[in-house]
């Protein structure tokens, strides 16, 4: 049995297993890191010998870590990393490989009928009836989306938004508010069976979920890095956040929203804890847009998100899709009864 884990930012590991009466028998730990003394990977070998089939990546790697001497040097890997490449190569998780993605990308939707097929997609990825799946965002109006368990009047000025036509919304995962504006903002989702992050930490799934575009960005010419916990930014600063959401029948929905062309001044019209920041760094006047995207690529917002689909479709298999009928109609039906409505909305005031 084999399992590979390719480190976001760092090296493969892998391992190759031999189980006998459920305890791991043979252990053989590979891969373009760099290691120092060589004799800590026969210890690493060893440690992992006896070790039961069903061992959680915790236990894994805290054997893998009690044979390592404070003389040890781990580049590009860590004990975590074997851990999870181990409860790859017994069947716990799964890699990219394994999975066919689809890519959904269709026209302009309402803000809550955004977060409703956040839900319903997420829901069908968890109960094995949609296969895991890439969806493009395009935008029907003007919008604030707040996390899940912020607070409507700590972060949104009621004035503002009405001043600007601007929809405020709640969505199911957790993280800070997004401003958004048709045309100034690209957003995805990305939403995986639990086994791809199986045994991964928050911070490492957002790491390992954000990989292929941060790889886009550099495709671009953008020197695009992970910034824990849920950022990505340049030398130039912060390019896009991300959410996460673990749902309760396993599937993890990953989304991100990426600067194209803000306009930061009516940003702080809308959001409050904008201000705040602002504020905290010194900045007397915001009048000016912030167009990390389009300055740093020069290329329209269409052709940056279709270099996007293209670079996800040269890393894992793909094929294009569409919301189905029913999916539409429950997340319809959920935009009206749930992520329209007040109670939803205001659940944290």
């Amino acid at each position: 049995m084999r399992g590979e884990y390719k480190v976001p930012g760092g090296k493969l590991v892998a391992v190759d297993l031999e189980v006998t009466d459920g305890r791991i028998s043979r252990a053989a730990v590979s891969g373009d890191f760099f290691l120092e003394p060589d004799s800590a990977l026969e210890s690493i070998d060893g440690a992992l010998l006896g070790m039961p089939e069903d061992a959680g990546v915790a236990q894994l790697a805290q054997v893998v870590h009690s044979v390592l001497g404070e003389d040890v040097t781990m580049v590009g890997f860590d004990a975590e990393a074997v851990a999870v490449a181990v409860r790859r190569a017994l069947g716990h998780a799964s890699r990219w490989e394994d999975h066919e993605f689809e890519l959904v990308h269709e026209g302009p939707e309402s803000p809550a009928m955004h977060m409703a097929l956040d839900q319903v997609l997420a829901e069908e990825v968890g109960e094995g009836h949609r296969p895991p799946t890439l969806r493009i965002w395009e935008w029907g109006a003007p919008a604030v989306v707040i996390g899940s368990f912020q607070s409507l009047r700590n972060e949104v000025d009621p004035e503002g938004a009405e001043r600007h036509g601007i929809t405020v919304v709640r969505r199911i995962s957790g993280g800070g508010a997004m401003f958004i504006e048709p045309g100034n903002t690209i957003t995805y989702s990305l939403t995986v069976p639990g086994s791809l992050v199986e045994g991964l930490s928050f911070e490492r799934s957002y790491a390992f979920l954000d990989d292929w575009v941060i790889g886009a960005l550099h495709g671009l010419g953008i020197d695009a890095t992970y910034v824990p916990l849920n950022d990505i930014a340049s030398p130039a600063g912060k390019i896009a956040g991300a959410a996460q959401k673990r749902m309760a029948n396993g599937a993890v929905l990953h989304h991100v929203t990426m600067a194209y062309d803000i306009d930061a001044s009516k940003m702080l019209e809308v959001l409050r804890i904008g201000r705040e920041k602002m504020s905290d760094k010194g900045t007397k006047s915001a009048n000016k847009r912030v167009d990390p995207l389009r300055s740093q690529t020069g290329m329209a917002r269409a052709d940056v998100i279709e270099a996007f689909k293209d670079h996800f479709r040269s890393r894992y298999a793909t094929v294009d899709g569409a919301v189905s009928a029913p999916e539409r109609a429950r997340a319809e039906e959920l935009a009206r009864t749930k992520f329209s409505t007040q109670e939803w909305t205001a659940r944290v005031p």
